[in-house]
């Protein structure tokens, strides 16, 4: 029963997806990290489905959007908006204090615009590249291991501030459920790439450290932001994996 709870709550926090109703307790959002890759797998499977249905009707261009409308209405943008945070904090603060402030802003400035537009455009275009049978897998492997580098990032570095989501998470994601995590996703991406699996993973690994790196170099640790800029530069970079000849 509690196994379910972690999983619903997972669920809850990373997509829009509706799950039972239970009584909530912080510590399941911790708890619970394990399973962001098999949310991450489910919603994937979701985008496969859509993929499929679609095949039969629709150029390749036309579904690749249909897929990215998906993703972002089923997470809500939750991603997309951190990516933007991030693009102006970095972008447009010159010290760690008016860059926090920056992230605290609702509003979005020209480089989290400039950075949204430019996720989703290559997005789009790497989905629309995408050799058909490489489609469903590589859109597998992206959400697993995009959702898996929340782990890492939680597990290993510190909150920039002492407030905010992500003091709720940096450094606050158990190495158990972080290895646990690793596991889940390392086993659904090689079961759905095989061999090719290596690279994205790499790649996957090397984009969490790098940049957990930079945002520590930047304003002192993470936030909650930072999770969902990494979860979209990994997001990239594995379909980028796929369409690599």
């Amino acid at each position: 029963m509690r196994t379910l709870r972690e999983f619903a709550a997972a669920m809850q926090f990373m997509t829009r997806f509706p799950v039972p109703a239970f009584r909530f307790e912080p510590e399941m959002v911790l708890a619970g990290a394990k399973f962001y890759p098999l949310v991450g797998a489910v919603v994937a499977l979701g985008a496969i489905l859509l993929e499929r249905v679609l095949r039969v009707h629709l150029p390749t261009p036309v579904i690749a959007l249909l897929v990215l409308v998906y993703f972002v209405v089923v997470t809500g943008g939750f991603h997309e908006d951190g990516l933007a945070d991030t693009a102006d904090a970095l972008g447009g603060g010159w010290t760690r204090s008016r860059m926090l402030e920056i992230m605290r802003d609702s509003r979005i400035g020209s480089f989290g615009t400039i950075a949204v537009c430019l996720s989703l455009l290559a997005r789009w275009a790497l989905l629309a590249a995408m050799p058909i049978e490489r489609f469903p897998l590589y859109i597998l492997a992206a959400h697993v291991l995009c959702r898996w580098s929340t782990l890492p990032l939680g597990a290993l570095f510190d909150s920039a501030r002492a407030d905010g989501l992500g003091a709720k998470l940096a450094h606050k994601i158990p190495l158990r459920s972080a290895a646990i995590g690793s596991l889940f996703a390392f086993a659904m991406v090689g079961g759905a790439l095989r061999i090719e699996a290596l690279v994205p993973i790499v790649v996957v690994s090397a984009i969490t450290l790098l940049s957990g790196l930079y945002y520590r170099s930047q304003i002192g640790g993470i936030t909650g932001d930072c999770f969902g800029a990494t979860n979209q530069l990994a997001e990239i970079a594995v379909y980028l994996c796929g369409v690599w000849q």
